[in-house]
């Protein structure tokens, strides 16, 4: 089966539907089943790519409220990531994700995409970096295994923003308002970071549907009292 997602590297709620949704596959035994996508989408394309902003002055700045208004909005949502295991930090910074989504295609091309995105969101929430710098994605993609002068090239250029522009249409042409934002097989959506269970129950329709089989979870060591062809394990 495949699933796409609509989301934005900076949407609190794309990191822990990102982490519920891989509960779900695997609780499911679907993980091996499912080809997972990463579709772009932007909260706020008109952040600078040289922003160091703190979150929190940009959400006061963005709905008119006080700082300590807005901290209580941070730590709402960092509430509900350690749900998830996830501990996002009180020091994350506004960031124009337009060349983390490009850098994510390259990815893609890559075969780093899964990488890449967890990269991403782990820089932004839980390290504080500012995403939006090239120096930052550079070193995300060389850790990810990407030779650091491809992807400054690739974003130097712009090689991709195409690419991301067509996500970002794309959305558009289905109605979709807000992130995260999952379509599996393109017959079922899943608006917002919805509890795992609601991700069980549409991943266990669709494999119904398809005549998908979940994949069984191996326990102990593969490869001890086992006879292969050619050999046995003694």
């Amino acid at each position: 089966m495949k699933i796409e997602i609509w989301s934005d590297y900076v949407c609190p709620f794309c990191y822990i539907g990102k982490r519920r949704l891989e509960e779900a596959l695997q609780s499911t035994q679907l993980a091996g089943q499912a080809e997972v996508q990463f579709k772009a989408f932007q909260l706020d394309p008109n952040t600078p790519e040289d922003s160091d902003q703190s979150m929190v002055a940009g959400l006061a700045k963005k709905y008119g409220v006080s700082l300590q208004e807005a901290e209580r909005m941070v730590e709402n949502v960092a509430e509900q990531a350690k749900t998830v295991g996830l501990h996002y930090s009180k020091e994350m910074k506004v960031s124009n994700t337009f060349n983390a989504h490009q850098l994510a295609k390259l990815a893609e091309q890559e075969g780093k995409a899964a990488v890449v995105t967890e990269g991403l969101m782990k820089a932004h929430f839980i390290d504080a970096e500012a995403i939006g710098k090239k120096e930052v994605l550079i070193r995300i993609a060389e850790e990810a295994g990407i030779a650091g002068s491809r992807a400054e090239q690739a974003m130097e250029t712009n090689e991709f923003a195409e690419d991301v522009r067509r996500d970002i249409a794309e959305a558009g042409q289905l109605g979709v308002q807000g992130v995260p934002f999952f379509v599996i097989n393109r017959k079922y959506a899943i608006s917002g970071a919805q509890p795992a269970a609601v991700f069980e129950e549409a991943l266990r329709k669709v494999a119904q549907e398809e005549g998908v089989q979940p994949s069984f979870q191996v326990l102990g060591d593969e490869e001890e009292g086992v006879c292969k062809d050619d050999s046995c394990s003694i």
